[in-house]
């Protein structure tokens, strides 16, 4: 649990401005998107809005739920597999089930960091003049109060079906195609000691391919965690969905405001939600009566995504998500079989008979 812990929050860390690139990508309520490719969209948030509060907007709350999440999760993850394997159940399937299993127990821990993570990712900077986001928190802090104040508890945990229905399958994939590949390398080599080069290319290639089979997931998340929620106070909702017939044109939410000066308009923010991009970011040109992402429902965004911007907004930010996976499960999972070692070694000399 030690190594994983570390490892997990020592990959996050370190791919976290790479997370910050794809969540502008994937979240981006500007028509056309502001953010194209991975290299421009990297250059642009740091000359912009610098590495700290820009790149690096949200790290905060990712570590905080990093590391007790990584924890949590291979500590079910070794005794679930192990458990099944030791009943006879087939590997894979035990490897599958197992981070299933893992996820599903951490997703309590990391479901809250993520929705502060994401949010504060999404904004950038406090009062940014470069990218209206729909949120202006001036940190951690006062995005968890503002969002219980304003939405609720229960908004700690928005998005917690998409995340589950994205992280469950990754998690599975991930550790399946891992537990294969280390197997396949220690025939190949002969030995439990494939050497760092194998390491890290299963590693890298497990977390990349699973990253990318799993993105129509990671976007529709994204999206339902950033909108507003509609349901917070149905009066206002209603109050909102009168004056929108007056303006048909598409807009995204007001800005948050911790501040007592808050005009009446953003008062009720929470009740409007951010609307479906309608195009791929190569197109200048939206297409009216854009559907608006008013659903928690995985498929219904999902189906609203495709229908809207195609097979493309499915797949929106893949290129920095299958960067970002690669190389945090590369870190991640290098790092924890070197400290898990370690540490067996170093028990096993303290618990060794003196002779």
């Amino acid at each position: 649990m030690l190594a994983g812990g570390i490892g997990g929050s020592s990959g996050d860390m370190l791919m976290h401005s790479l997370d910050t690139v794809k969540t502008r990508q994937q979240g981006d309520p500007h028509m056309p998107p502001r953010y194209g490719s991975t290299s421009a969209s990297y250059l642009k948030i740091f000359r912009e809005e610098g590495f700290r509060r820009g790149l690096y907007s949200g790290v905060s709350p990712a570590l905080m739920g990093s590391f007790p999440g990584t924890v949590i999760f291979f500590g079910t993850y070794e005794w679930s597999k192990r458990h099944m394997i030791d009943a006879g159940i087939n590997p894979t399937i035990s490897y599958l089930s197992a981070g299933f299993i893992a996820d599903l127990a951490a997703s309590v821990v990391y479901v809250p960091s993520e929705v502060l993570k994401t949010r504060l990712q999404l904004q950038g900077r406090y009062n940014n003049p470069y990218f209206k986001s729909g949120y202006n928190y001036r940190g951690t802090v006062d995005a968890f109060r503002t969002i219980v104040r304003t939405e609720g508890f229960g908004a700690m945990f928005s998005g917690y079906k998409a995340t589950i229905f994205r992280d469950l399958p990754f998690s599975a994939l991930q550790f399946a195609f891992y537990e294969q590949e280390q197997e396949w390398a220690k025939n190949w080599v002969g030995s439990r000691d494939i050497g760092l080069t194998l390491e890290i290319l299963t590693a890298t290639t497990a977390g990349g391919m699973a990253g990318v089979l799993t993105c129509p997931l990671d976007v529709v998340k994204t999206r339902i965690q950033t909108q507003q929620n509609p349901d917070a106070s149905p009066q206002k909702s209603s109050q909102a969905s009168v004056s929108s017939k007056k303006d048909s044109r598409p807009h995204g939410p007001s800005q948050h405001t911790s501040s007592s000066s808050s005009s009446p308009s953003s008062s009720s923010s929470k009740t409007h939600s951010r609307p479906i991009s309608t195009s791929s970011p190569s197109t200048s040109t939206p297409q009216p009566g854009a559907p608006i992402l008013r659903t928690s429902s995985v498929f219904t965004g999902l189906r609203l995504i495709y229908k809207t911007e195609g097979f493309a907004g499915w797949f929106r930010g893949v290129g920095p998500r299958a960067v970002w996976t690669s190389v945090q499960s590369g870190t991640m999972l290098v790092m924890y079989q070197y400290l898990l070692k370690k540490l067996e070694s170093l028990q096993e000399s303290e618990t060794a008979p003196i002779i």
